[in-house]
């Protein structure tokens, strides 16, 4: 588990580095729109496309290279000037925004090297360092966030289910933090890897483990005890209970509009390069169409392209005692319950019209909360009554 210790230039430097590539982004952007249109119609084989792209190249490559010389400038200047100033302590907004900028943009800032991807770490409480579990009740609760949130977000109305666990059933809760923007599975692997560090350098033993996921953490967990088992990993013989708060199990319909949008727009030659700005959407926020848990969800395949649910099933973790929880908008009064304005109920509650993929929550292991958006769940006070139901059994 890596130590965060970014500082403001860090960021500054993260964010210049950001822009430049945004800037370049965006001129080729414009370039492919002005070749298209000035390139004259397609029906007359685009007699002008020749002399168009002569002078299209020279205008925008000079733009892209001043950027570049801009951008090398500006970052090897923050770079010298970041150990001489020193870092500071991150307020909690500019946690929220890196967050959201991870969630969206998390696997781009990875591959490119920018100070602004977040490194998977438990975090202690209030703070950017990694946890240390002394002194512990010698049973683990693991809370792992959704897209584009960060550990803080749990507190919510005042509340936080894990402070609240650990206060009424003696579980010490561990805070995951980490980069929503990557694969699932690849945040699975890292979360397996992470969980039995943490469990190998507890001072005291740790008999029994809990996890609390909200939102996209729940694949995330779910995809951590599949590499846990694969890899037979201690900490995976430990683990009794999983609650999964709002999961997207098999997947959330906004990112299908999301991915309809980039088809619509391509259909058109002259709307076709307005299709990539729907392309910004990070792997873990494509993961999110159908609720890819696995490396063979995605591997091999155009994550922007339009195909049908093609996953290979992954059940509940065996010897796992499951829960989950789900919202709607409305009581189901008028009709079928709406979903949390994310995640429709049958999706959060696991039930797929394939019997292969639906998964087999026992009876009493399910419950709707009613008049709750997503976001609700990590603060209001029945869901944490239900939690509490649900787990303090497991500690007798």
């Amino acid at each position: 588990m890596g130590k965060d210790k970014r500082s403001h230039i860090d960021d500054l430097r993260g964010a210049s580095k950001l822009a430049i590539d945004a800037t370049k982004g965006i001129t080729s952007l414009v370039e492919a729109m002005h070749k298209t249109i000035g390139s004259g119609p397609e029906v007359l084989g685009k007699p002008l496309e020749g002399p168009t792209r002569i002078a299209t190249d020279i205008v925008y490559d000079g733009i892209r290279a001043v950027t570049n010389l801009v951008g090398l400038g500006v970052d090897g200047a923050l770079k010298q000037l970041a150990p001489l100033l020193g870092g500071s302590a991150p307020g909690s907004e500019r946690e929220a925004v890196l967050a959201a900028l991870n969630g969206v943009l998390g696997d781009y800032l990875q591959e490119t090297g920018n100070p602004l991807a977040i490194e998977m770490q438990f975090r202690e409480r209030g703070t950017t360092a990694g946890l240390k579990l002394k002194n512990n009740s010698g049973k683990l609760l693991i809370l792992v966030h959704g897209s584009c949130m960060n550990d803080e977000q749990w507190t919510l109305n005042n509340h936080d289910h894990g402070a609240a666990l650990q206060r009424d059933l003696g579980y010490t809760p561990a805070y995951l933090h980490y980069n929503s923007g990557l694969h699932v599975s690849t945040n699975g692997a890292k979360l397996a890897n992470c969980i039995e560090s943490l469990v190998s350098s507890s001072e005291t033993p740790i008999d029994e483990i809990a996890i609390l996921a909200h939102s996209m953490g729940g694949l995330v967990a779910r995809s951590a005890c599949h590499v846990a088992e694969e890899n037979a990993l201690q900490w995976r013989s430990k683990l009794k209970s999983v609650v999964f708060l709002g999961t997207p199990h098999h997947g959330s319909p906004l990112e299908r509009a999301g991915n309809w949008v980039d088809t619509l727009l391509g259909i058109s030659r002259y709307s076709a390069p307005l299709s990539r700005l729907g392309k910004i959407r990070s792997a873990g926020v494509t993961d999110l169409r159908f609720g890819n848990v696995l490396d063979e969800h995605w591997q091999g395949r155009d994550r922007f392209e339009m195909t049908g649910d093609n996953r290979v099933p992954l059940p509940l973790p065996d010897g796992v005692t499951c829960y989950a929880i789900a919202a709607s908008v409305t009581d189901g009064a008028l009709g079928e319950l709406r979903g949390d304005g994310l995640v429709p109920v049958k999706s959060a509650l696991g039930q797929h019209e394939q019997a292969n993929l639906a998964l087999a929550f026992p009876e009493g292991h399910t419950w709707i909360g009613k008049g709750l958006w997503h976001s609700d769940l990590l603060g209001d006070a029945e869901v944490y009554r239900q939690i509490h139901a649900w787990l303090e059994p497991a500690l007798s």
